[in-house]
């Protein structure tokens, strides 16, 4: 079973550019070690699963179509550093990188789940002067839940509260959960590129009645 919150939606897919047709995209992965960071990563890019992963900081570049439309897409696999606060955890290169984020908790480590508390409220402050990117926590070890230590209603509950979509999935046994986490990324950065579009007309409209209107009260 994949459970799934979206966010509160800002703009319909509908109002997305139709002429394009490729989407570049670049999405961070963020988390504690020992979440399945990398197996989620590989397991979207390849169909298979692998359990075992070296300490190693990589990005990755895949090609998809969906709905018909290629994606170009760039995934950020981070590496959580040892022994550190968790206001170093997040880089602000990484974060004027990525089009989107997706945090990653275990189901079984209540640690992990913490840690990507604390990361969604940092990035929300690093960006609160400017657009927020899309955020997507995923709950991952769906498959474990005889060592479950964070309930699905308490996962659920936070990304409602912070505006953040919501998926818990098994890495490890389904392919088609990991699937979902990635295509509802997509399609928020979608909409997230929609609405900064519609304001930034809106802005210029507003720019030039000002201006018109400016020019009659001199007049």
């Amino acid at each position: 079973m994949v459970v799934l919150v979206k966010p509160s939606p800002q703009l319909s897919s509908k109002a997305m550019d139709g002429n394009q047709n490729k989407v570049e995209a670049k999405v961070l992965l963020l988390g504690a070690e020992n979440v399945g960071k990398s197996a989620l990563t590989v397991r979207f890019i390849t169909k298979r699963f692998i359990g075992e992963y070296g300490d190693i900081e990589s990005i990755y570049s895949h090609i998809d179509k969906v709905e018909g439309r290629e994606i170009s897409l760039r995934i950020w696999d981070s590496l959580y550093p040892q022994s550190c606060e968790t206001t170093e955890s997040i880089s602000d290169k990484q974060l004027q990188w990525a089009d989107g984020v997706i945090l990653v908790y275990s189901i079984c480590d209540r640690s992990s789940f913490e840690v990507v508390q604390q990361q969604v409220q940092l990035i929300r402050q690093a960006r609160k002067l400017s657009a927020s990117a899309p955020i997507i926590i995923v709950g991952n070890k769906q498959d474990l839940q005889h060592q479950r230590a964070v309930s699905s209603e308490e996962g659920r509950l936070f990304a409602l509260s912070s505006d953040c979509g919501f998926f818990e999935i098994s890495a490890a046994e389904t392919y088609h959960g990991v699937l979902l986490v990635f295509h509802e990324i997509l399609d928020l950065i979608k909409e997230s590129r929609a609405l900064k579009r519609g304001m930034a007309g809106i802005k210029g409209i507003v720019k030039s009645v000002s201006a018109v209107f400016g020019k009659k009260r001199e007049n």
